[in-house]
């Protein structure tokens, strides 16, 4: 995402060989920007950000438990727990999400 590539100039990490074109530097799967002298201009992106969130469509639920499981039990398998509605898993995976 062209997010990732917006770094302060002094936090880029070199991501390339000097004289690399945009398109191998982007190949590469790095960001390229030339527009600041004295600083890499094929570089890192930054990290992308993730975070586990249980879902909230009862029917994109993953079973994580078994008939019967406590919200205990559950979390201590650590999958999220909600005791509705029926014919759902209420034991279930958390999804990963970029933000």
């Amino acid at each position: 995402a062209r997010c990732q590539c917006k770094l302060d100039p002094k936090e880029r990490k070199n991501c390339g060989y000097p004289g690399i074109s945009p398109v191998e530097c982007r190949k590469a799967g790095c960001c390229f920007n030339t527009s600041v002298p004295g600083v890499p201009w094929c570089f890192a992106p930054r990290a992308k950000k993730v975070e586990k969130v249980c879902p909230d469509d009862p029917h994109a639920r993953i079973n994580c438990g078994f008939p019967g499981i406590t919200a205990k039990q559950c979390e201590r398998k650590g999958c999220c727990f909600r005791a509705h509605p029926a014919d759902v898993p209420w034991c279930f995976y958390h999804r990963m999400v970029e933000e």
